[in-house]
């Protein structure tokens, strides 16, 4: 499996990700708010209590690059100045779990009472 395209959209929030020799899946779109979510980083972030923090107000959030980091996969940098690095299996996986995935975060954020929505929406005049 190796990925032979990527194709940002900044009016959709997506971003299409195209798989070469793949039986399971040829390509995938996934929106930025569920790759910004998704980061191995994310999942591992606990707080005092040592409960899992749940990411959340990243509804807008935008993908500005996607840099190639050789071997280990390509670093994603989202306009929320934060950056992660996925490998090709992983955005498979989360090609493939995304119906699970996505909804197992929408039910987490109703249990932590936490929104999608930004904090403070910016209005260009």
């Amino acid at each position: 499996m190796k990925i032979t395209r990527f194709t940002i959209d900044n009016t959709l929030h997506n971003l299409t990700i195209e798989f070469s020799a793949n039986e399971n899946i040829a390509s995938a779109q996934l929106s930025f708010e569920y790759l910004r979510i998704s980061s191995d980083a994310n999942s591992a972030k606990k707080n005092k209590a040592g409960q899992i923090q749940v990411t959340s107000h990243k509804k807008n959030v935008l993908l500005i690059s996607i840099e190639s980091v050789a071997k280990h996969g390509y670093r994603l940098i989202f306009d929320d100045a934060y950056s992660a690095i996925f490998s090709e299996d992983y955005l498979q996986t989360l090609a493939l779990e995304y119906e699970a995935r996505w909804q197992a975060y929408l039910n987490a954020l109703k249990d932590s009472g936490h929104s999608r929505e930004a904090m403070i929406d910016f209005k260009q005049l």
